[in-house]
């Protein structure tokens, strides 16, 4: 198959086994379209472990990078997000034991105030639209942080990212059953109010221009 130039390849909705197949095959500048269609997503599950951006980021470059030295051993029968995902919660569980953090899961709300909203971003909200939506995601994304990390995590791949239960269990290597478990006590632990503003699917964005940076970053690592 002749091979697609990249900036080609970015106008065309290339089915996800396509790419790693082509990947496997020499075409690794392809691997910069799997991780911006993943970014958003690995961002929200690695935050529901670790508050510090820049801890984030390199956990999700050294992700990125581990996933693509181990492409090969990827079964495509299997989504590659839920892999990818596997071994981000493995490199954040690994960086919360080495600075012995593993049980220090909840945090003082003073410490989490704007630290999930005011991600640098190419695109700016007007003064208008960030008072419309500043208030209910604050409130929300806070009482998502006061969870603890069991449920706060199987939360946000659930209500946020709208995982699949078994995509979960997979994730986590959980049964279905206890998934099914925390997020049922996830909910019960978050207020009634926060239920009306549980379908915004901007908590916890991340941003165009930090994408675009994560996505350089590990284009020049592997």
């Amino acid at each position: 198959m002749e091979a697609i130039p990249i900036n080609d390849v970015k106008n065309h909705k290339l089915e996800e086994n396509e790419i790693i197949k082509r990947i496997l095959t020499g075409e690794k500048e392809l691997y910069e379209i799997l991780v911006k269609r993943n970014n958003q997503k690995l961002y929200r599950i690695v935050r529901s472990y670790l508050k510090d951006e820049a801890e984030i980021e390199d956990i999700m470059q050294d992700t990125y990078v581990k996933a693509f030295t181990k492409l090969y051993l990827f079964k495509l029968q299997s989504q590659f997000s839920t892999w990818l995902i596997r071994i981000g919660i493995n490199e954040s569980l690994a960086r919360l034991k080495d600075k012995g953090r593993i049980y220090e899961l909840n945090t003082s709300s003073d410490h989490l105030s704007n630290t999930i909203l005011e991600i640098p971003d190419s695109r700016q909200l007007n003064p208008q639209e960030k008072m419309i939506r500043s208030e209910a995601k604050q409130l929300l994304e806070n009482a998502i942080d006061s969870l603890d990390l069991k449920y706060r995590t199987v939360y946000v791949m659930k209500e946020v990212e709208e995982m699949s239960l078994k995509e979960i269990a997979i994730a986590l290597d959980l049964t279905v059953a206890n998934v099914k478990i925390r997020l049922h006590r996830s909910k019960d632990m978050l207020k009634e109010k926060l239920y009306q503003v549980v379908n915004d699917k901007q908590v916890f964005e991340f941003g165009f221009s930090r994408c675009d940076r994560i996505t350089e970053n590990v284009m020049k690592r592997i």
